[in-house]
């Protein structure tokens, strides 16, 4: 028997691809997303594109490419989503949570009808930087053979895709009972983003970072509330105590 997806909630997915060096990646994966049901391409300056490449590669997903949004930043493609995933062939000094695919679609799931996810693909040869993991609630790692570990972007983005497919059968969507008040629901990319600006300032009015270095600290302090899944109301509740330290008399 043919499985159904849910449309709607295939809409909510973006595939995001920064600085991809080759149009034909960007072709390659338009078409993956295709075969799969997902539509949401975002580019982050891409080197090459437009491009007829891309366009031969895609094959039947021209459609995709006419519809993908090409923006500056990373900021702006993952612009009020409430849950990021970022890929990457390699772990980390700074520790997010690492998924498998399969893990990562799951838990992207959980939160998909509180609004757009995204999962982020690195360039092909050097993935994400640090400072784009951030940004990230997770790290996304596909298992390869080790003798052999690198793989496509688009065959990677097709790996992604499949399993959002699959979870998103009639026959394995889960509903989740009862209505969160609004402010319970996650609090997106760009709140947290305004939440992470105004705690560094309290911390740097408070002489907390000393010694330290601000960025390393900042970052820890962004895989924490990353991790932690930081509702609004939360949220909220943070910049009111920085609010709160800034109108302290500042101390000697």
């Amino acid at each position: 028997m043919r499985q159904q997806t849910n449309p709607s909630l295939l809409n909510n997915i973006r595939i995001v691809l920064v600085n991809t060096s080759h149009p034909g990646n960007i072709g390659a994966a338009a078409r993956a997303m295709k075969n799969m049901g997902l539509s949401r391409l975002t580019l982050v300056e891409p080197e090459d594109y437009p491009s007829l490449e891309a366009i031969s590669r895609s094959v039947g997903a021209v459609d995709l490419l006419d519809d993908a949004i090409v923006v500056k930043d990373l900021n702006e493609a993952i612009s009020g989503c409430v849950w990021v995933a970022g890929t990457s062939a390699r772990l980390r000094t700074i520790e997010w949570p690492i998924l498998e695919p399969r893990e990562c679609v799951q838990k992207a799931l959980e939160n998909i009808e509180q609004g757009d996810i995204a999962i982020v693909f690195g360039r092909e040869n050097s993935g994400l930087t640090n400072e784009e993991m951030e940004k990230c609630n997770a790290l996304l790692h596909i298992p390869t053979n080790p003798d052999f570990s690198s793989l496509n972007i688009a065959a990677a983005v097709q790996v992604v895709c499949y399993e959002f497919r699959m979870a998103l059968t009639n026959s394995r969507v889960t509903k989740h009972k009862g209505n969160k008040h609004r402010y319970d629901a996650l609090a997106n990319s760009s709140q947290l983003d305004g939440m992470y600006g105004h705690l560094n300032e309290a911390l740097e009015y408070l002489g907390f970072f000393g010694t330290n270095n601000p960025d390393i600290v900042m970052r820890r302090l962004k895989g924490l509330f990353n991790r932690a899944g930081t509702t609004q109301r939360e949220l909220s509740i943070m910049r009111g105590i920085c609010s709160a330290i800034q109108d302290k008399k500042r101390p000697r």
